[in-house]
């Protein structure tokens, strides 16, 4: 069940009539109204609470004044009156503007120190300061709760000590003039009333505790202190609303009902009161108010949880859904890959395989058989790669050391008619092994492009070695001998060399040498920086 609209407004002006004929259900005649207006003014001081969540700032400056007009009457409704008033004040400082809000609290401060004053008799320096902090704490308190909305965990003691602090404000601002009127030191009293508000600070995490105290405090107060009696009730319910709160069972919640209605009873209900019906009535949804509240932000608190949870539920399928999609799409991929190159691939080594065996021995034979031994190379490298792409959790296999690897491509290159001049250092199978296979496949590569865009009988120079804990690469061609007829090429040989020393978080430059020739060098740290 949720409660949305205007079933909360009718709660909220049910609770405020609620609370004044509580509060003036002792009260008789004043000098200037008679005992049957308790319950019209009742109606005036409550019915507007239903409209605070539309209207808070009107609402509030009504209460304001409602809180003068009762003080100059004598009515006991400036009590109630007072108590709306920072209610609404707390809905203005989550909802308005902080302009209105500074109007509704000093309208509040001006009405407040009015309700404080005795006539004939000038503020005080502390009446003052209750005058000023007693509007400003609610406004303070609801602003802070809009800006903080959505970011109160569990883990989150903000709201434990907000309780806390509302308590002891609670507790002491309205008891401490009473405190030396008891049986009990002041000393126990001052002690009680500020345990008993900062109780309330554990109130969310052992509901069941900090009710049980305040009960025990009630009880106490209605025996040796009857001028704290009414905070104590105002703590209990706040104590029996956030046991609804987070209690989820109903059948404990209708046992702190029925336990908050009896000490509620016992707290107002003396020798001469006179129980009617309506008297019960409205002790009954006096105390059910706080429980229906409670409930309320329970429930609202555990759709937020569930729909957070099934935001999260609904992300991670999402990321296990493009997870599926891009392993669908790299099966796609490697089996057009293996359909097209591996097709092609090896025809050439079967034709080259065929043609090796009927020429006769020389150079002709030795490229085909470089020929045939490149291609099976190039079919074991591409199988790898095609497993890769179906698994990519899949550790990459090793064909050769990259140390043979970087040899052969310098012999290949060599055969082909380069004049290659390597320098191997002999510490680089020190370096670590993603380090070395990356270096091997640059100077492939490199020597490649040398091939393609210089030509045969040019000279290359290939180093590799130790560099830190990483390995250094350089490859120097000089300028071609003759014109040549450019090979084709796609272009991405280079931006792949870069993207394979970038992944490892390393450096690549490529470019003139300043001599007629090409300069490739690339440096390969230890460690990847993905």
């Amino acid at each position: 069940m949720r409660w949305r609209g205007v079933p909360l407004d009718v709660l909220l002006a049910g609770s405020g009539v609620a609370l004044d004929l509580l509060t003036t259900s002792h009260a008789g005649d004043t000098k200037y109204l008679p005992a049957e207006t308790n319950v019209p003014m009742a109606l005036l001081a409550g019915l507007p609470m239903g409209l605070v969540r539309r209207w808070p700032v009107p609402v509030t400056l009504y209460l304001g004044v409602l809180l003068v007009v009762t003080d100059q009457l004598g009515s006991f409704t400036s009590n109630t009156a007072q108590i709306l008033v920072c209610v609404a004040l707390g809905v203005v400082g989550n909802q308005s503007s902080w302009r209105a809000s500074a109007v509704a609290v000093a309208a509040t401060i001006v009405a407040t120190a009015i309700n404080i004053a005795d006539p004939g008799i000038a503020l005080t320096a502390g009446s003052w300061m209750y005058s000023f902090l007693l509007p400003v704490f609610p406004a303070a308190l609801g602003a802070y709760l809009r800006n903080s909305a959505g970011r109160l965990e569990e883990r989150d003691v903000t709201p434990d000590a907000l309780l806390a602090a509302g308590g002891v404000a609670i507790t002491v601002l309205s008891t401490w003039t009473s405190w030396h009127s008891g049986t009990q030191p002041v000393w126990v009293v001052g002690l009680l009333a500020v345990v008993g508000g900062l109780s309330l600070g554990i109130a969310r995490r052992m509901p069941g505790l900090v009710f049980l105290v305040q009960g025990v405090l009630l009880l106490s107060a209605d025996t040796y202190l009857n001028d704290a009696v009414n905070t104590c009730v105002i703590l209990t319910l706040i104590a029996i609303g956030v046991f609804a709160m987070r209690v989820a069972s109903w059948a404990w919640t209708a046992a702190a009902y029925f336990a908050g209605s009896l000490l509620t009873a016992i707290a107002v209900v003396g020798d001469d009161t006179h129980v009617t019906p309506f008297r019960v009535g409205v002790l009954m949804t006096l105390v059910a108010t706080p429980i229906a509240i409670g409930r309320y932000l329970g429930m609202r608190q555990a759709a937020v949880a569930a729909e957070r949870l099934g935001a999260e539920e609904s992300a991670r399928a999402a990321v296990a859904q493009v997870r599926a999609d891009q392993l669908a799409e790299r099966e796609r991929i490697a089996r057009d890959v293996h359909d097209v190159v591996a097709h092609h691939v090896g025809a050439m080594v079967l034709r080259a395989g065929a043609a090796r065996y009927t020429a006769p021995d020389g150079p002709v034979a030795d490229a085909l058989t470089d020929i045939r031994e490149t291609g099976h190379q190039v079919l074991q490298d591409l199988r790898d790669l095609l497993d890769l792409l179906r698994e990519p959790e899949r550790q990459p296999h090793l064909l050769a050391n990259p140390a043979d690897v970087v040899r052969e491509s310098a012999e290949r290159m060599a055969a082909a008619g380069l004049v290659v001049d390597l320098d191997l250092d002999p510490a680089t199978d020190q370096a670590p092994l993603i380090a070395r296979t990356s270096a091997a496949r640059i100077v492939q590569e490199g020597l490649t492009n040398v091939l393609k865009h210089a030509g045969p009988g040019t000279r290359v120079r290939v180093t590799v070695a130790p560099a830190g804990e990483g390995l250094s690469v350089e490859i120097r061609n000089g300028p071609p001998p003759t014109t040549l007829e450019r090979l084709p090429s796609s272009g991405r040989g280079l931006a792949g060399m870069r993207e394979r020393v970038r992944a490892l978080g390393g450096t690549l430059s490529a470019g003139p040498d300043g001599e007629g020739g090409w300069l490739l060098a690339a440096s390969l740290p230890a460690r990847s920086a993905v």
